[in-house]
């Protein structure tokens, strides 16, 4: 699975580099869609942008397979179980410190799909609300 997944890698970035392949959002999307609060916008209507992508039709059938394989592990260990262990640090920290302020910081793709951080706080009884680009906290 590790070589079929660097191989599947090589091969993305490979098209990346000649045109043949594009990445369907820039980096100016991300950057729009977080501060409007949209991240769950067309361009991100998959589980993660944060994974490479293995699955595609060209695959024989048997390396589909691998390539599915790869990708739930992947979302899980990568993703999910990550996020579930940020999530429980900021409410530790936020129960352990209750007459403190916190500030949390997270990349996009933590915030996006999903089983997200917010998720987890929000299973845990907070509520989280999004604060857009110059918005005084």
């Amino acid at each position: 699975q590790v070589v079929f997944a660097l191989n599947q890698t090589l091969l993305q970035q490979e098209s990346l580099r000649t045109g043949s392949f594009q990445i369907p959002y820039t980096t100016e999307d991300l950057i729009k869609h977080y501060n409007c609060g949209d991240l769950s916008s067309i361009i991100f209507n998959h589980d993660t942008s944060q994974i490479p992508n293995f699955i595609n039709a060209t695959l024989p059938a048997h390396e589909r397979i691998t390539a599915q394989e790869i990708d739930s592990y992947f979302r899980q260990e990568l993703i999910y179980k990550r996020n579930e262990r940020m999530g429980r640090r900021v409410k530790d920290l936020l129960e352990e410190h209750p007459e403190k302020s916190f500030f949390f910081a997270f990349g996009a793709g933590h915030f996006m799909g999903n089983n997200t951080v917010i998720d987890v706080l929000r299973r845990e009884g907070y509520e989280v609300e999004h604060t857009p680009a110059g918005q005084a906290i």
